[in-house]
């Protein structure tokens, strides 16, 4: 799923769950998420907010994953997102059950995301009341390879 040449890369907001799969199982099912960073095909949006959620939760012990291989994972994302400034006050999203989903609700209206996909169950409860396509990562892949996203 290479970029179409001179075809803007898809700019989506991955939730937390959705990155921890695509970082820590090289060969599970959203494996193909990271080679599509790689590629240039996507290009995630990263605030803030969301990029010290990811450092926090890398840490939690069940990883078992020591200080080099938290940089390792990080450094295989974070250079291939584009860092969107969440202004202050930020933008209105409705309110979400799960306090620690509202970052990523704000930096997809901020970043004006083509998509937010989401693992958590929260956030996709929103889907029908959020103006950015809230999506579980299936339905974003299903998306990308019938290239809607790319016509926007």
């Amino acid at each position: 799923m290479g970029p179409i040449r001179g075809m803007t890369p898809v700019r989506p907001v991955l939730d937390t769950n959705v990155l921890l799969s695509a970082l820590l199982f090289h060969s599970g099912a959203l494996s193909w998420l990271r080679a599509a960073w790689r590629s240039g095909a996507l290009r995630p949006l990263a605030s803030r907010e969301t990029a010290a959620e990811l450092v926090r939760v890398l840490a939690y012990p069940q990883f078992a994953l020591d200080a080099g291989e938290r940089c390792d994972l990080l450094d295989d994302y974070l250079p291939f997102c584009e860092t969107v400034p969440v202004p202050d006050p930020p933008p209105a999203v409705p309110e979400c059950r799960d306090p620690s989903a509202r970052p990523f609700l704000e930096l997809a209206l901020a970043g004006r995301a083509d998509a937010l996909v989401a693992g958590d169950a929260d956030l996709l409860t929103l889907a029908d009341v959020f103006p950015v396509p809230i999506l579980p990562p299936a339905d974003f892949r299903r998306r990308l390879s019938r290239g809607e996203e790319a016509e926007r």
